[in-house]
């Protein structure tokens, strides 16, 4: 269920994805609101489920994680055991950056982010080997383009 918003409460929002480490005073001065008006809203949106938590953003490459696979899992078993199997499988592994169930074709995309050729090979065997998938395609990213969690609000 959608939560409604006012025009403060999406600035302080867009401030926080842009900067989530600037000060409360830095965010209050940018939204036009006083200090505690502004932290009472933002302890209002984590209590609401609207901010569900904090992080850092890593640099991928520079930590020597430089192949971006995206894989197009298709599957002839939908039983609840295998998609059990499957999805603890998947959060299992720290490669996984984002798995979903698509409609179509294909069953699943997971990103998977690793060192190379090879450790997506390692990733790809460790997978097979526990769980029963019909087809697996792995499409390389040759270039990021555009990244972000930033939502438009």
């Amino acid at each position: 269920m959608a939560i409604t918003l006012d025009s403060i409460d999406r600035k302080i929002l867009m401030e926080l994805q842009t900067d989530a480490s600037q000060s409360l005073d830095d965010i209050a001065k940018k939204v036009g609101a006083s200090k505690t008006p502004v932290w009472n809203r933002i302890k209002k949106l984590r209590e609401t489920g609207v901010i569900k938590h904090q992080t850092v953003v890593l640099d991928a490459d520079k930590l020597g994680l430089e192949a971006c696979f995206f894989v197009l899992v298709r599957t002839s078993e939908h039983e609840q055991s295998w998609q059990e199997a499957f999805l603890s499988a998947l959060l299992e592994r720290d490669e996984v950056l984002e798995a979903h169930r698509l409609a179509g074709d294909i069953d699943y995309i997971l990103k998977v982010r690793v060192e190379n050729a090879k450790a997506y090979d390692a990733f790809y065997q460790a997978l097979i080997s526990e769980v029963k998938i019909f087809n697996v395609t792995a499409l390389l990213s040759m270039e990021e383009i555009k990244s972000t969690q930033r939502l438009s609000l």
